[in-house]
């Protein structure tokens, strides 16, 4: 994976944990944690935040191999200008992406049936609910994690997939660590500000994409396009010799 992706997925989480933090930072500050000691309860937190991470890794790993099936159908270029577009049009318009989706509709009891999972374990004070609970929380419908998981598609490949999700989901950490272990620290204003910045970085992402699917040659932004088949010249000439 090239390291301006790497440099994308972190970015991504890092700023995107402010979106977080008032998304999962209410499931955060619920944890049942061990208060008896500042060592249970930094390894408690760091076993959730390692199960959403996890999640996320395994849903990059399904999108990424999406990716690599239209890679392989012969849109390689394409994949990452695509999902880079979308990327940026999020930006410009985000009024078409707003009150899309009816989370209480069947379609979407899931999330209904999460929460009552995420109900039970949150009653319990094991290292195994607490891990539990990160996997399921990585499941709940987050409109960072759908920018995340455009770009696990355009890494075009399962594994790079994988780790641009759990990437991004260790860039998530910080806050959502500090949320759980010292509670509410940071000022809602400030968080707001914060937030205000998510728009530019999901453009300016959108934009990197754009120019990793054009291949213009430009180092660890835009690389070359890398061709997937061999010639056939020297696949016949192969095929000679061993003939031989």
């Amino acid at each position: 994976m090239d390291f301006g992706i790497i440099i994308s997925a972190i970015t991504l989480g890092l700023i995107g944990s402010f979106h977080c933090a008032g998304m999962c930072g209410p499931i955060a500050l619920a944890i049942p944690l061990n208060n008896h000691s500042w060592y249970s309860k930094t390894v408690g937190s760091l076993i959730y935040n390692v199960g959403r991470a996890i999640t996320y890794a395994i849903m990059g790993l399904v999108f990424g191999m999406l990716g690599k099936g239209l890679v392989l159908a012969g849109f390689q270029k394409w994949v990452a200008i695509i999902m880079g577009v979308i990327m940026v049009i999020s930006v410009l318009f985000p009024s078409l992406y707003k009150n899309r989706f009816d989370l209480n509709s069947k379609a979407f009891s899931f999330v209904g049936n999460l929460k009552v999972k995420l109900g039970s374990l949150l009653r319990k004070r094991t290292y195994g609910s607490l891990f539990l609970i990160g996997l399921l929380n990585g499941l709940l419908p987050c409109g960072m994690v759908y920018m995340a998981l455009a770009g696990a598609i355009a890494t075009s490949g399962a594994l790079s997939g994988a780790l641009f999700m759990f990437i991004f989901g260790l860039g998530t950490l910080p806050m959502l660590f500090l949320i759980s272990i010292l509670g509410n620290t940071l000022s809602t204003k400030f968080r707001t500000k914060m937030t205000k910045i998510i728009p530019g970085v999901v453009f300016f992402i959108g934009v990197l994409f754009i120019l990793r699917g054009l291949g213009l040659g430009i180092p660890f932004i835009s690389p070359p396009e890398k061709k997937l088949h061999v010639p056939e010249k020297p696949m016949m000439e192969m095929q000679h010799n061993q003939m031989n």
